[in-house]
């Protein structure tokens, strides 16, 4: 359901289907655990076309949160304008930012770029 890799000190997490709801809360334990043992490491969801679903969302809106909480930054790649949308309707903005990107080289180095 997913992987992950460290790109330039990014820890990079590639969820490549949908979890279904059944799914969804080990999605978000993967997720979960993965944040928690790379923090403060910046993270980068990347969701393939394959994983474009509201359960894929709820997930990582909890991850968002998990990182909110941990001071992490967070940002998700989607080529999908409805899941962008879902994500900026529906993020915590409470806890941090959720930044969205449709290419995952300029999601990874704009952890290296101040916001403006």
């Amino acid at each position: 359901m997913l992987t992950h890799t460290l790109e330039h000190g990014v820890l990079v997490i590639t969820v490549g289907r949908d979890p279904g709801i059944d799914g969804r809360a080990a999605l978000s334990t993967q997720m979960a655990h993965l944040i928690e043992a790379h923090a403060p490491t910046p993270v980068v969801v990347d969701l393939t076309d394959r994983a474009a679903s509201i359960a894929t969302v709820s997930a990582v809106l909890r991850a968002h949160q998990l990182c909110g909480r941990q001071g992490v930054t967070m940002s998700v790649v989607t080529q999908s304008a409805r899941l962008r949308r879902l994500l900026e309707n529906d993020a915590d903005t409470a806890c941090s930012r959720l930044t969205l990107h449709t290419r995952r080289d300029a999601a990874v180095a704009a952890c290296f770029t101040p916001a403006a």
